[in-house]
């Protein structure tokens, strides 16, 4: 579906009762419609529709070109909606939804046939979280549905972290924007797999492995996270994504074998842009993209999307990115690098 006006209202977050206002209300009834309408977390911007609905998880596949086996995260505003769509509640993900909802964690456990199949892509489990935004928190409560969101962007484009990258996205595509601002974390949630007594991370977000540990004992990693080939049980395990215009390489180095890969490139006639820490500035380059310092993952974390937005199309030829270590939120980072370079990366050790 297309349409000539995507509508644009514009929320002050720190408002109080935003469910009373006319732009949450106007936009909840969208939904209600549904219609798919984009709207903050505290996170990225997400795409939200009905998830009880097949004709609304349907607009929402199609708005951004996503593959139809690739499951959606259902958003819910209030704990007690959980138990409506899912079978049981492990101890474990008690544990976890007493500790970090509302916030950054996706829960995944068994449905009970209530919501969409198109949601689940066919999948036993389903993946919910509870937002920690005012604007999405209103917006939901006022529709009073399970609203389906994933990340408001392209399928395979960076994700978006204010209002004006999904316009640029899916102007057209949806039915309306909420602007409430840009996000804070930066990239998606963690999903952790809680079907059984184990916790297993599907996708590594805001909320980091040790945060994980610290609260429900050890937690593991599934192996689809690094196998391409494995099915995906979560959103985010299948396909590049977040992907600029211009191919990404990771390099793996010290700062020296960085800016040496660089001059390599522009040698061979190539615009070479560079995604780099405070501590590489002066790369040669000919467009350079500073993420913070290096010891500021958080900041590093919020300015990733907007950082590969910027890379604009036919502005440069080759993408070099600086890894980070795996610790914290520098796992959640690389693993959005990792499928924004579609896995290829250049290593000093090799």
């Amino acid at each position: 579906m297309t349409y000539q006006h995507t509508r644009h209202w514009i929320v002050d977050k720190s408002v109080g009762n935003l469910e009373n206002s006319p732009q949450i209300h106007e936009a909840a009834g969208f939904i209600k419609q549904n219609k798919v309408v984009a709207f903050p977390t505290e996170t990225v911007y997400g795409l939200g529709g009905n998830a009880e609905s097949d004709e609304a998880i349907d607009l929402i596949f199609q708005a951004k070109g996503r593959p139809s086996d690739n499951p959606l995260i259902v958003h819910i505003a209030e704990k007690e909606q959980l138990y409506r769509y899912v079978r049981s509640v492990s101890s474990q993900a008690d544990k976890l939804i007493e500790a970090f909802w509302p916030g950054p964690l996706t829960i995944v456990l068994e449905h009970n046939g209530e919501l969409s199949d198109k949601v689940t892509a066919g999948l036993p489990t389903v993946a919910v979280r509870m937002p920690d935004h005012p604007v999405a928190s209103a917006i939901i409560k006022a529709s009073g549905l399970p609203v389906a969101a994933p990340s408001a962007n392209r399928s395979g484009r960076p994700s978006p972290t204010t209002a004006a990258h999904v316009t640029d996205d899916l102007h057209g595509r949806i039915a309306g924007v909420v602007d409430g601002g840009p996000t804070g974390v930066g990239v998606e949630s963690t999903v952790v797999d809680c079907t059984n007594d184990e916790i297993v991370i599907l996708r590594p977000g805001g909320i980091t492995k040790e945060d994980l540990e610290k609260v429900a004992g050890p937690v593991t990693t599934d192996p689809a996270l690094v196998e391409e080939d494995q099915a995906p049980v979560s959103p985010g395990m299948k396909y590049t994504h977040y992907a600029p215009h211009a191919p990404l390489i990771l390099v793996d180095g010290d700062r020296r074998f960085f800016a040496q890969k660089a001059e390599e490139a522009r040698r061979e006639g190539k615009k070479v842009g560079v995604l780099i820490t405070d501590e590489y500035e002066g790369m040669p380059a000919d467009k350079e993209i500073r993420l913070g310092p290096s010891g500021d993952l958080p900041a590093v974390a919020r300015r990733l999307y907007d950082s590969l937005r910027a890379f604009n199309q036919n502005e440069v030829d080759v993408i070099y990115a600086q890894v980070f270590p795996e610790t914290e939120l520098g796992g959640a980072i690389m693993n959005r690098l990792r499928k924004a370079a579609g896995g290829k990366i250049i290593s000093q050790k090799e």
